[in-house]
């Protein structure tokens, strides 16, 4: 195995790896599929492996391949960022943002560190909380930008994703078996009524609510612990725990979308700097839905 790698087959082995397709990955990388095919076969020939392996429905990453994937990742990211950064003119100022808690250890962590890298010196507020109050403070100028839940009345704000929100139990506890069917909802949330309940309602499932929680994490909390099943956007799924599918009786509770708000009066170059880096965020979450 060679001591270096290429960046470049770097970027293009990431872009294979996260499409599983070699047309899609060369529409990505600006390239030609040979031009990929034969970059991919460069790098296997640098790391002394194959790094993929024909499927049915394009090419699935090798064991080999799994092992460098996290690293490939971390380096094409920062290649990126050190671009962006010398690329960005320096800004100051000030960015209040609102976003639902479900997204902020991983999508919106991932804005604020990739925007703290290029404007240092701009300051940030966040805070999370629900995505009727979100909307009312980005609308009465609180807020500079509200990222919130659309699952019924779909407005003109700029869809980031969409993350429909699942009835999730743990495989550990298996709770969706017991009857009546115990449940955690949000202790002050309509949507909780008029679409978790009303999905089980639906359906003819006997349930009682079995705990009741203000934040998303006291939700995952109940379902790991075994309270209860709960309501989690599809993306938010604890680990050792599964959304319950159309076999297991129950199906997608809603189909909501991800939408970032603006405020009108919010015009800054920090602002379109920071809207930038949340869309890139929650591009980079989305294939983990599929």
């Amino acid at each position: 195995m060679t001591s270096r790698l290429d960046s470049d087959l770097l970027r293009t082995f990431v872009a294979v790896a996260e499409t599983g397709n070699i047309t899609k990955a060369a529409e990505h990388v600006r390239r030609t599929q040979s031009a990929v095919s034969m970059q991919i076969k460069r790098l296997e020939e640098q790391v002394g492996g194959p790094l993929f392996a024909r499927g049915s429905r394009g090419v699935e990453i090798t064991r080999r391949g799994d092992q460098l994937l996290s690293n490939a990742r971390r380096i094409v990211s920062l290649m990126d960022e050190t671009v962006a950064m010398l690329d960005a003119p320096a800004l100051d100022g000030k960015v209040r943002i609102g976003i639902p808690e479900e997204y902020g250890q991983r999508t919106l962590s991932r804005a604020l560190g990739a925007f703290s890298k290029r404007q240092p010196n701009v300051e940030v507020t966040v805070r999370y909380g629900f995505s009727a109050d979100h909307f009312a403070k980005v609308r009465n100028g609180e807020l500079d930008l509200a990222v919130i839940f659309e699952w019924q009345d779909f407005s003109e704000g700029e869809i980031l994703m969409t993350d429909p929100t699942v009835w999730v139990t743990s495989e550990l506890h298996r709770m969706h078996e017991e009857r009546p069917l115990p449940i955690a909802l949000y202790g002050s949330s309509g949507w909780c009524r008029n679409f978790a309940v009303r999905s089980l309602e639906q359906r003819g499932i006997d349930y009682r609510v079995a705990y009741v929680s203000d934040t998303n994490g006291g939700l995952k909390l109940a379902v790991t612990s075994g309270l209860a099943i709960a309501p989690i956007s599809r993306s938010n799924i604890p680990e050792d725990c599964r959304a319950l599918s159309h076999e297991d009786g129950f199906g997608d509770i809603d189909a909501s979308h991800v939408v970032l708000h603006r405020n009108p009066a919010a015009k800054g170059a920090a602002v379109n700097g920071m809207a930038a880096a949340m869309r890139e965020a929650f591009s980079a979450t989305q294939p983990a839905l599929s």
